[in-house]
């Protein structure tokens, strides 16, 4: 068995990365205390809780972890991820510090400076869909926001088969569970602020957007994103406007999808007409995908869902991390 460690493991994140991981064949997880109030969670009798140790290099070093997770803000990341690679460990990071590539980019959508510009050259984006081949050999591996990993996994093969009318501008309206906020108590995701309410938030300058222009390759003209709150727990659901080009009909659309998502595991693609929605893939790694299309006009619509804890964060992580250990892709996720 594999030793991995975790960093950050009582956020939500961190603490599906422990769920998923206590039942992946292949590995076993380490908590790693970066600070006095990482707590270890309550005991279960006749279970066994994860080993504990306070995170140090020596402890990377000494206890030899194949793979560490940083379920951390930026911030941390940047902070931990240095002294981890100088001790031998490889990285799975799950904030957004080392998804952009240069530290310009960064700080205008950040509004922080990076403090480790050298590493983002090295990091490389954990979207296996698109970025499979560079994954395996990586030190860095920067897992892909959750808004990010829906929009690019339904945008993308619409733009690199040139069905988009780019003139037209693609629009993204984007619905979140509370969850992707994290586990830090605000007064925007208290219970009363959110339960019987519906909210758009960072609207034209959420920090998501340039790792849907990167990855898609999209300018920033071309492409509308509005993040919205919703008064669940979890899940998000993307409903994706463009004028086609070149196709005539929604079954064209679904062809075009299934020849590019042919052998994924994780990417499921429906019938034209049908949508898919939250409840069909909560707890899952899979990312559901549908489509209709309006021939006279060429108006499309493409629904993107994912669960914004699994294929949004921690169980693409784990995807990145049986990658990187060389296990099959879909070990402890399916």
């Amino acid at each position: 068995m594999d030793r991995v460690g975790i960093v950050g493991y009582s956020g939500y994140s961190g603490a599906e990365l422990v769920r998923i991981l206590r039942r992946h064949p292949h590995v076993e997880p380490v908590l790693l205390a970066h600070r006095e109030d990482s707590g270890g969670g309550a005991p279960i009798r006749n279970r066994p809780r994860p080993a504990r140790l306070a995170y140090t290099p020596q402890i990377i070093h000494s206890e030899r972890l194949a793979v560490i997770f940083l379920a951390t803000p930026a911030e941390v990341s940047m902070e931990l991820a240095p002294a981890m690679l100088d001790a031998g460990a490889r990285i799975v990071d799950l904030s957004g510090a080392f998804r952009l590539r240069t530290a310009e980019n960064y700080t205008a959508w950040y509004k922080e400076p990076h403090t480790q510009p050298g590493l983002l050259a090295e990091a490389v984006y954990g979207l296996p869909e698109f970025c499979r081949k560079a994954i395996p050999g990586a030190r860095l591996v920067s897992n892909p926001g959750c808004y990010p990993t829906a929009a690019n996994l339904a945008i993308r093969p619409l733009v690199e088969a040139g069905v988009v009318d780019r003139s037209a501008g693609i629009v993204c309206d984007a619905k979140s569970g509370v969850s992707g906020a994290g586990r830090k108590a605000t007064l925007k995701t208290s219970f009363c602020e959110v339960t019987g309410n519906f909210s758009a938030y960072s609207v034209l300058k959420h920090r998501h957007v340039p790792e849907v222009l990167q990855t898609s390759e999209l300018e920033e003209r071309e492409f509308s994103f509005t993040a919205q709150l919703l008064p669940i727990d979890r899940g998000i659901l993307e409903t994706i406007y463009f004028r086609a080009s070149g196709v005539a009909s929604a079954e064209e659309l679904a062809s075009l999808y299934e020849k590019r998502y042919a052998g994924e595991p994780f990417v499921r693609v429906y019938n034209p007409g049908h949508m898919p929605d939250l409840r069909g893939v909560a707890h899952t790694n899979f990312c559901d995908i549908g489509m209709t299309l309006d021939a006279p006009t060429g108006r499309a619509v493409v629904v993107s869902a994912i669960d914004n804890l699994v294929k949004g964060a921690a169980g693409q992580a784990i995807q990145n991390m049986n990658l990187m250990l060389g296990f099959p892709e879909i070990e402890g996720l399916l």
